[in-house]
């Protein structure tokens, strides 16, 4: 593993990291219809965190813990706000993600890269659709 490959994977777990704590916050505040859809996200996020953790340890690079909280880009007190930081979320990882693509060097790296962005542009997706924006795709997810 080459050290950019190296950083780009380490900077997709603290983008991994800080999703699971924001999806906390997004679960306190969303439309109880949304349980079931932030319940999968949130499992999607941890999936991917603890395969980024094993994919490190595997490089022989020591996964770093998370911090024990995370800042809040802007206040969430109601379900509008809560989709919002969740499409916020899903854009971070996705840029995290993309420079795992960017940056990976062997094949198993980009695969990895290509499908956590993925992930992370259909969850934006569903979040854009949820708060009514048209289109809710973005045309190249996790450009900065």
């Amino acid at each position: 593993m080459t050290d950019a490959e190296r950083q780009a994977l380490l900077d997709a777990l603290a983008a991994e990291y800080a999703a699971v704590y924001a999806y906390g916050v997004i679960a306190a505040f969303a439309s109880p219809e949304r349980d079931r859809l932030i319940a999968e996200h949130t499992a999607a996020h941890r999936a991917r965190r603890d395969t980024t953790v094993d994919a490190l340890r595997a490089a022989g690079t020591t996964a770093p813990p998370p911090e024990p909280a995370y800042t809040i880009p802007f206040p969430v007190d109601d379900p509008v706000p809560a989709a919002r930081l969740a499409v916020t979320v899903e854009n971070d990882t996705a840029v995290a993600w993309r420079a795992v693509v960017e940056h990976g060097e062997s094949e198993e790296a980009r695969r990895t890269g290509i499908d956590g962005l993925t992930e992370c542009a259909l969850r934006a997706a569903a979040w854009q659709a949820i708060l009514g924006a048209n289109p809710p795709t973005a045309a190249f997810p996790g450009k900065p």
